[in-house]
């Protein structure tokens, strides 16, 4: 399988996660500094997930894709949506790999410290 797009793998993992129980509240939630691909509800835990895909492992994984620079740009988004909405509750940030159609999930992939 090719590499999902941008909507297609949001799309995918929109449903793997809702499946596991989570709630998807919004997508795509956009701050000139940084972007949230789905902001979802797990219980008492607002959950920011960062979806990539990739066809193949040549370069580490989709994970990989998430490096410092990209976790600090979606912890500051993620305050953003907080501040926003009134969320003082917990947080977390996952990620979910969409590789050669597999679709994996690393919950609680960072935490919100640089």
């Amino acid at each position: 399988m090719s590499r999902l797009k941008g909507d297609e793998a949001e799309s995918a993992a929109a449903a793997f996660l809702r499946a596991k129980g989570l709630r998807i509240l919004e997508r795509n939630f956009r701050r000139p500094f940084g972007e949230i691909d789905l902001i979802a509800r797990d219980g008492d835990t607002m959950v920011f997930v960062e979806v990539k895909s990739r066809a193949g492992s040549s370069f580490g994984g989709p994970e990989a894709a998430v490096d410092g620079r990209k976790r600090r740009r979606l912890v500051k988004t993620a305050l953003a949506w907080a501040q926003s909405k009134g969320w003082d509750g917990p947080m977390r940030f996952d990620v979910v790999g969409i590789e050669a159609g597999e679709v994996r999930h690393l919950p609680d992939a960072f935490g919100a410290q640089p």
